[in-house]
């Protein structure tokens, strides 16, 4: 199951949230162990990296963290089409757009983030944290 984590999603680990951190960790665990292909886009990287930084006050610690998440996730690359696609979706987040635009042109599964509800009239599921070990359990070939 190839799954989109946002940008907040990541954060909420990276930076120890801690009304979030629990749920947003299973979504690193999995990712982790192989129970899901989860993957970061290219766009958020940068955006990661520059709140990490930002957060942290040490760029060197930034590059660390930042360094780890590429061992659990793999980058999705973010094209001129997606951001073609974005742009005409006109949602209010237009990080979210090219988020779901990236997820729709790599064949993704679903998305996982904090605000499902930002992923107006979204044709791919889109789910919390909490909802990805129902899904997951659920999937073709899963263990129960």
């Amino acid at each position: 199951m190839n799954v989109l984590v946002d940008t907040n999603v990541v954060l909420d680990v990276l930076l120890e949230r801690s009304a979030f951190y629990a749920d947003s960790l299973e979504v690193f665990k999995s990712s982790e162990i192989g129970k899901i292909s989860g993957w970061v886009s290219a766009s958020a990287m940068t955006d990661i990296f520059y709140i990490v930084r930002k957060d942290l006050k040490d760029i060197d610690d930034a590059y660390i963290l930042v360094e780890d998440l590429t061992r659990i996730f793999s980058i999705a690359l973010v094209s001129e089409t997606a951001i073609i696609n974005a742009l005409a979706l006109h949602w209010r987040d237009f990080e979210d757009a090219v988020q779901y635009a990236t997820a729709k042109e790599n064949g993704f599964d679903c998305i996982i983030t904090r605000n499902p509800q930002d992923y107006e009239n979204a044709d791919i599921p889109v789910l919390l944290p909490s909802q990805l070990y129902d899904v997951v359990s659920q999937a073709p070939g899963a263990q129960h």
